[in-house]
């Protein structure tokens, strides 16, 4: 568990960056794609994630990173032998710049429907510029998406035999969602999970636990975090890989360490119980700043 809260620190240290109007240079450094397992591969940079799932009757995309990463995901899609244009659907973890900047043009190039949470639909088409947003007045924009599909909670998104189910996990926006589906590799199915952001940043003065204004905001990410705990979860993928050690995992995998450790059927419960010790310190501090201040 220590390991894992501190994975989770750099990963806040990184994601923090979009606050700053910053980018962290792992957020644009290519990676070679490869093959998560069975049909799901790993098509993002060094550290921003983007998920291509694959069937006969055409491809889904989670996440498209920045804006400027467009023509390397395109890239990493046709170094894998795929066809860019293959991809049907367009998913979404959350609408800040570093994951959904390049869906507009990823769209475009692809004549993929996009789809996502319905607050996740509406910060979408609004290039990130949503009052929801914790990050509101200090998020970056990108490009907004001109027509975003609403998947309600629990529900489904089919291309040909994928099927991908959403969970609405709000808090690091309220929008945010993370994805679920089957992957299947020499006859052995796995239980894959797309997990969302579960860190609390915001924009200054932004307080959670504000009761004036945010009452639900607490109380929808704890139940994100039941909500991550509880999810059947062999492999586990995040927005940010390094918050998951996800690469490292990787690398000791392809050189052959065994079991695979990548697959981790307790990484959903860890990632879900380190987050919830930074959203508590978070309140915490919250707290002792409203005391302070009276």
């Amino acid at each position: 568990m220590k390991r894992s809260v501190c994975r989770l620190l750099i990963g806040v240290a990184a994601i923090t960056a979009l606050s700053a109007h910053a980018e962290e240079p792992s957020w644009h450094q290519p990676h070679k794609p490869f093959r998560v397992y069975g049909n799901t591969y790993y098509v993002g940079t060094e550290g921003l994630s983007a998920v291509l799932i694959t069937s006969p009757q055409g491809n889904i995309l989670i996440d498209g990173t920045l804006q400027r990463n467009a023509p390397l995901i395109e890239a990493n899609i046709r170094a894998l032998g795929f066809r860019v244009e293959d991809i049907r659907v367009i998913l979404n973890s959350h609408a800040h710049s570093d994951h959904a900047g390049a869906i507009a043009e990823l769209a475009r190039v692809s004549g993929a429907q996009v789809r996502a949470s319905s607050a996740g639909a509406r910060a979408l088409m609004a290039g990130g510029n949503d009052p929801e947003d914790p990050l509101f007045g200090e998020a970056i924009p990108y490009p907004p998406v001109t027509h975003v599909g609403v998947v309600p909670d629990g529900g489904t998104v089919r291309v040909g035999n994928i099927t991908l189910t959403a969970h609405y996990t709000p808090g690091h926006t309220t929008g945010s969602t993370s994805w679920t589906w089957r992957s299947c590799e020499q006859g052995r199915c796995l239980s894959m999970v797309y997990a969302d952001s579960l860190t609390a940043i915001s924009a200054g003065g932004f307080r959670f636990s504000d009761d004036a204004t945010h009452t639900h905001r607490v109380e929808d990410f704890r139940h994100s975090l039941a909500t991550v705990t509880a999810l059947p979860c062999d492999i586990l993928m995040v927005p940010h890989p390094d918050a998951i050690d996800f690469m490292d995992k990787v690398a000791a995998r392809d050189r052959g360490q065994q079991p695979d450790p990548l697959i981790d059927p307790q990484a959903c419960q860890a990632y879900a119980a380190a987050a919830g010790l930074k959203l508590e310190a978070r309140l915490a501090r919250e707290q002792q700043q409203t005391h302070a201040a009276h």
